[in-house]
């Protein structure tokens, strides 16, 4: 099973590209040590308020891989700086 999550944020606080690649780092690094899911910024890349990355974990039980995208989310929702807007999730 391996389920893929698309997520769209916007950034209010920052003030540059800099300010964005520094929190996505933070970001992407916490989801991948803690959960072991791949994770990639996929669109909007010049744009400084504005993200749009997958995430994508594999396992031999979907609801584990449920669970596992369902955690990856709420870590997202708890990062101050940013806030998620769009959220699509499917099955490959």
């Amino acid at each position: 099973m391996i389920l893929y999550a698309e997520v769209e944020c916007f950034f209010y606080d920052g003030n540059s590209l800099k300010d964005k690649r520094s929190i996505l780092k933070r970001l992407f690094a916490k989801l991948t040590n803690d959960h072991n899911v791949a994770v990639a910024e996929l669109d909007y890349q010049d744009l400084w308020q504005r993200t749009k990355f997958g995430i994508v974990t594999i396992s031999s039980n979907s609801n584990h891989a449920e669970k596992v995208i369902q955690q990856v989310l709420r870590i997202v929702d708890q990062f101050p700086e940013l806030e998620r807007t769009i959220t699509t999730v499917d099955k490959l």
